[in-house]
């Protein structure tokens, strides 16, 4: 039964879109990510990879990249089919660029150049407000702390190394956090309409969940859908302004179905010569800006 409403039709494919991926055989996701290849050569597979797919298994997770790797070998032509190796990570609900090595001494390579910072990186992202300034980088380190609640969990938050002195207001140095990352990112706004902005990122780190916690908690500028760093101590749907709320056709009741809106738009490897791979905005990322009214940069 398809809804007639074309906004209680988005809805259920936004809702269905974490689903989808996780009911397919492992053959047909193989087959999925065969057709989202951008480019192969005989060191590399680079794909565009999907929403809602996870990298790596783990509880309740029927399906991800990492165990389809050997039919995905097999099914690209006039190589060898030996399995193919993950380089890097991207969450879950990240879409975008993500490369693969066909050799364990090509993982290795690649993993060396993401390790030590050789890899440019380029993140679009919508999110919730304006960030002030418009262009900077947050320079917060960040560690995992369990969020004492009535629902106890694990997440990562910022472990600044400096507060602000209750007498006079100054900053003052304080002890860095003995489990904390260093963490880098560099943002500038490209667009903003209806209480929202798209933002183009540059992680110069690697830090997990770095961008989103770097833009919740730093820039106090959420990443639309990001229900897991929206609060800090519970565990709920974000809390969307009227107006983004009026644009969208949604109800605050139906938030919970927006998917995360962070999508991995640009790699450049430099493997010999350096190689740009640029990924194009998924259809629903490209929906909510155009019922956003945010203007799509032309790259």
């Amino acid at each position: 039964q398809i809804p007639k409403d074309p906004t209680q039709r988005w809805l259920r494919e936004l809702a269905a879109m974490s689903q989808q991926l996780q009911q397919v055989h492992p053959n047909v996701l193989a087959k999925i990510l065969k057709q989202r290849t951008l480019y192969q050569n005989e060191e590399i597979v680079v794909i565009d990879k999907p929403y809602g797919l996870p990298v790596h298994g783990g509880p309740g997770i029927k399906n991800c990249i990492a165990d389809v790797l050997p039919i995905l070998a097999k099914m690209l032509e006039n190589m060898k089919a030996e399995p193919l190796h993950l380089c890097h990570r991207l969450d879950k609900e990240t879409t975008g660029v993500m490369v693969l090595a066909r050799s364990k001494e090509a993982a290795e390579k690649i993993r060396l150049l993401f390790k030590t910072r050789q890899v440019e990186k380029i993140y679009w992202a919508i999110v919730l407000g304006d960030p002030d300034p418009v262009e900077g980088v947050v320079e917060i380190p960040i560690v995992e702390k369990e969020v004492q609640s009535h629902q106890s969990h694990y997440k990562m938050t910022l472990a600044p190394n400096y507060r602000l002195c209750p007498e006079d207001g100054k900053v003052m140095k304080i002890r860095r956090h003995r489990h904390a990352e260093r963490a880098v990112t560099r943002y500038r706004r490209l667009a903003g309409a209806a209480a929202c902005s798209l933002l183009e990122l540059q992680p110069i780190t690697g830090v997990k969940h770095q961008i989103r916690v770097h833009l919740a908690y730093g820039l106090g500028c959420p990443i639309l859908g990001d229900h897991k760093y929206s609060h800090w101590s519970k565990l709920a749907p974000q809390k969307l302004p009227e107006l983004t709320l009026r644009r969208l056709k949604l109800e605050q009741s139906k938030a919970r179905h927006l998917p995360l809106h962070l999508h991995a738009h640009r790699l450049c490897l430099p493997l010999g010569q350096p190689l740009d791979f640029v990924c194009k905005l998924p259809l629903f990322f490209q929906k909510t800006l155009r019922k956003l009214e945010l203007d799509i940069p032309k790259d």
